[in-house]
């Protein structure tokens, strides 16, 4: 069984993710979604936040588990068993960073496997940070999130807004 694991912030999840998502699935058997906890950053989102919109918006997408871990995801590889990462790449200058990663991660656990999947055309220019900024102005965000994703991009900025 072929098994990928595809870490990330998701903070939130966009429409970018889910076709790396869809996509994986067509490769892999199974994907374990991985919602990174960085205790160094300030989330837009709660993990579990995260972690419930991820699995609100792939329930039925296919053979997916929806996890959070701390520490190092070679780590994490060798203690679950998974040996194909999957990183979505926007443009060239996402790659120097992901490659570094890969690099790394080979270094640690040289059975891990990295595979660099480029995002589909519409979605090149399309970023959490962007999602979030461009909500925090009132922007529209229809199209670039799943609307469930963007109703509660707006329940959480009314909440933020009335404290």
């Amino acid at each position: 069984m072929k098994r990928a694991i595809y870490p990330g912030s998701f903070d939130p999840v966009t429409n970018g993710h889910l076709d790396v998502i869809r996509r994986a699935l067509e490769v892999f058997d199974s994907l374990v979604v991985a919602v990174a906890v960085n205790p160094q950053k300030s989330g837009f989102f709660t993990y579990d936040e995260r972690v419930e919109l991820l699995r609100e918006v792939t329930a039925g997408s296919g053979p997916i588990e929806v996890v959070t871990f701390q520490g190092l995801l070679a780590d994490y590889c060798r203690q679950h068993g998974v040996t194909s990462v999957i990183r979505g790449l926007r443009a060239v200058s996402d790659f120097d960073y992901e490659f570094q990663m890969h690099t790394m991660n080979k270094r640690l656990n040289p059975a891990l496997d990295t595979f660099f999947m480029m995002t589909s055309e519409e979605y090149f220019y399309l970023s959490s940070n962007l999602v979030r900024e461009v909500s925090a102005f009132g922007g529209d965000v229809s199209g670039l999130v799943d609307p469930r994703v963007e109703a509660r991009i707006r329940q959480k900025l009314q909440e933020c807004t009335s404290k």
